[in-house]
């Protein structure tokens, strides 16, 4: 009777051969998995946070320069004249620069800029300089 079991628990070590190296593997695809989607998080989160970056960025040039137009006064067509427009390209990635024209004491500053493989996003800031004369 020793040796049937012995024979019993035999079969049941030899079905059992490589269950522990298929389990691992297993864990190391799951495990994997993790770590592939924690990767693309950090992604979406570095991608979303230039891109809040950016757009601050352009909103504090066009309100500086709606802040400067409005110290300038009557003389805010001249302070659009010696804007250096290429400058921003140094601050954003393919970064334009625009100005609306001066009607009605109203004036529209829009920023852009496109990351490279990126869309085209722009922002504008408006405000009204009641010292202009036109």
């Amino acid at each position: 009777m020793l040796d049937l079991s012995r024979q019993k628990s035999g079969l049941d070590m030899h079905a059992q051969r490589g269950s522990v190296l298929i389990e691992a593997m297993v864990a190391l695809v799951i495990f994997s998995m993790g770590v592939l989607a924690l990767v693309g998080l950090q992604s979406a989160m570095i991608k979303n946070s230039s891109d809040n970056r950016y757009r601050a960025e352009a909103q504090l040039i066009a309100q500086t320069h709606i802040a400067n137009m409005m110290a300038y006064g009557a003389n805010a067509a001249n302070y659009i004249t010696q804007v250096d427009k290429d400058k921003i390209k140094t601050q954003l990635p393919n970064g334009t620069l625009a100005f609306s024209a001066l009607t009605n004491s109203m004036v529209t500053v829009t920023v852009g800029w496109q990351v490279p493989g990126g869309n085209r996003h722009q922002v504008n800031a408006s405000s009204y300089l009641f010292d202009v004369m036109p």
